[in-house]
Parts: C-alpha cells; sequence; structure tokens
C-alpha cells in the first residue's frame, strides 16, 4: 500500500499522487521517504542472542567430539556405538550452523536453502537416533536364547547404510521441492503501511509440511520402538537417554507449528531458529551430558564392570 502526497499544479490547486511502493509519505505529506525494512537481523539483541546461542551449540558440540575422540577407546564411549555417536554429533553440530541461514538479509540461495540444510541435517540427526534405537532392541533381544543371530545381522554396515538410507530421501524431498516449487525472498507490504517486511515465501506449503513431516515420522518411530510389546527397553541406560531425548524434541516441534503460523514474518523466523536451538540443545544434553560427566569426573564409572551393573541395577 503506497501513501499519498499532495503536489501543486497550478498557483491555487493541489492534487494527490501516489509514492511508489517502496516507499511512504513523509508527515507533512509533501514528499515520499523510503518505508523502514524489517526482518530478522545480525545487529538488533534478537538476532544477536541467537547467533551467539548457534555459536555456542557448535562451540560445545566441537568440544564433545574433541571429548569423545580422546576417550574413544574407553568402555563408556564404546558402549555408546562410537561410530554413531560421531555421526550424531556432527549433525548435531549442522542443525546448529543451519540456524544461521535464517538470520541476515534474505538472498535467494539463503531463502532456497535454509530449509534444505534444516530438513536434511535433522533427518541425519534422527536416523542417528533411531538406528541407535534399533541396535539397542537388538542388544536386548540378543540376550535372549537365540538371539545371537539378530545383533550380528544388524552390523556396522548396516547402521551406515540406514542412516544413509533414511538421509537420502529427505534430500529427495528437499530437491524436488526446490526443484517444482522453490522458496524465494518476498517484500511484504501488506503488513504495515510504513514498513516492508522482508520474509522467505516457501513456495510450496506441501513440500514444508512433507519436509517437517518426515522429520516427525522418524522421531514418533524412535519413540514407538521403545514401547515395543514385552519388551522393556528402559532397562538401557541408553535407551532411557534416547527417550528422554526424543520427548524432548517432540514436544518443541509441537509447540513450533501453531507458534509459526500466526506470527509475523519476523518472529516466525526467530520462533524457528529456537525450535532449532531448544531442539538441538535437549538432544546435546540427553544424550552426551551424562557421558560426558561421567567420562571427565566419574572417571571410576567408566569401566565395562560398572557400566554393565548400572545396566542391571537401573
Amino acid at each position: 500500500m503506497a501513501g499519498w502526497i499532495k503536489v501543486k499544479i497550478s498557483a491555487d490547486s493541489m492534487d494527490c499522487t501516489s509514492c511508489p511502493e517502496d516507499f511512504w509519505s513523509s508527515p507533512q505529506r509533501d514528499q515520499c521517504v523510503p518505508k523502514e525494512t524489517e526482518f530478522l537481523s545480525y545487529h538488533e539483541p534478537l538476532g544477536i542472542c541467537l547467533t551467539a546461542a548457534s555459536l555456542l551449540g557448535t562451540f560445545v558440540c566441537a568440544v564433545v567430539l574433541g571429548i569423545f575422540t580422546y576417550y574413544c577407546s574407553t568402555p563408556m564411549v564404546r558402549a555408546s556405538n562410537s561410530e554413531l555417536s560421531f555421526h550424531l554429533i556432527i549433525s548435531l553440530k549442522l542443525c546448529f550452523l543451519c540456524s544461521l541461514l535464517f538470520i541476515g538479509h534474505l538472498k535467494l540461495w539463503t531463502c532456497q536453502l535454509r530449509h534444505a540444510a534444516f530438513g536434511i541435517s535433522f533427518v541425519l540427526c534422527v536416523s542417528c537416533i533411531l538406528v541407535k534405537t534399533i541396535v539397542v532392541l537388538a542388544v536386548f533381544k540378543s540376550s535372549k536364547p537365540g538371539g545371537g543371530a539378530r545383533l550380528k545381522w544388524f552390523g556396522v554396515m548396516q547402521e551406515r547404510g540406514t542412516v544413509l538410507a533414511l538421509s537420502s530421501v529427505q534430500a529427495v524431498i528437499s530437491t524436488v521441492w526446490l526443484v517444482s516449487s522453490s522458496p524465494v525472498p518476498h517484500k511484504n507490504t501488506q503488513y504495515h503501511n510504513d514498513k516492508i517486511v522482508y520474509e522467505c515465501v516457501v513456495g510450496s506449503t506441501a513440500g514444508f509440511a512433507v519436509l517437517l513431516g518426515y522429520i516427525s515420522f522418524l522421531a514418533v518411530l524412535s519413540l514407538l520402538l521403545h514401547s515395543w510389546p514385552g519388551i522393556f527397553l528402559d532397562s538401557f541406560n541408553e535407551a532411557k537417554l534416547i527417550t528422554f531425548s526424543m520427548l524432548i524434541f517432540c514436544a518443541v516441534w509441537v509447540a513450533f507449528v501453531p507458534t509459526y503460523y500466526h506470527l509475523s514474518r519476523k518472529y516466525s523466523d526467530a520462533v524457528e531458529v529456537f525450535a532449532i536451538l531448544a531442539s538441538s540443545f535437549g538432544l546435546l544434553v540427553a544424550l552426551f551430558g551424562p557421558k560426558c560427566y561421567i567420562i571427565l569426573l566419574r572417571p571410576e564409572r567408566n569401566t565395562k564392570k560398572a557400566i554393565m551393573s548400572r545396566g542391571i541395577e537401573s
């Protein structure tokens, strides 16, 4: 919506003319002035806080990765399926970094990349957790008579293949979305008469819904596997951590969806960044906090005997 200014067309006659779309009339109605622009900026307090949280999460992931690498031969790391743990830490690091794409002035490439990077990073993360869940399930079943074959069947190659296959599905979804109806930057002048709100139009709402739905499907599937009929996976400490982390993850994103669609675009982007950071910190703390505590502060419990006894007692 454009402003109107008075223009003198003769000594005793005035007329009104509209300002260009990117301009608004001055308080005196005698000239057109540029409209204010609104977007989630790196220079405002909200953007600074979200950026700092993202960089902090990335740094913590690097520290955790260093701890697991240095103590990779200890029972605590080996019992946590070290390879999947390394993949999970790296994918969490990518989740923290992808939140930076939602901050700053919109460009075509950031608009196209932000949701694709977010979707693939989180699917890689949740896929690692799902495969961890399957491994815990296989360990539980192998403890029963005749169950050893199940654990041998789902080995390291199968773990890698499953994570790759699940992540590839999200990559295909993102590619189809970008090719068919790509997100694009948009200058919205409908929210405020005197402001331009820079927003990223998702293009296909269905594509965005499928991307989020696939992440949700994997997360819910991981939770459901913990309630497998007749199997009490909570007798394993690893399973307790996975269950708690998935509950945090699901709670954050269930709260995100209705909030996202009821806020202006600037603050909906901030809410999405907050959801990315909150769920990433939740997974990082729930899955790796207790293990790092034992590795660094309680080394006497970082033994095979202590880990096995804790699994039986819990």
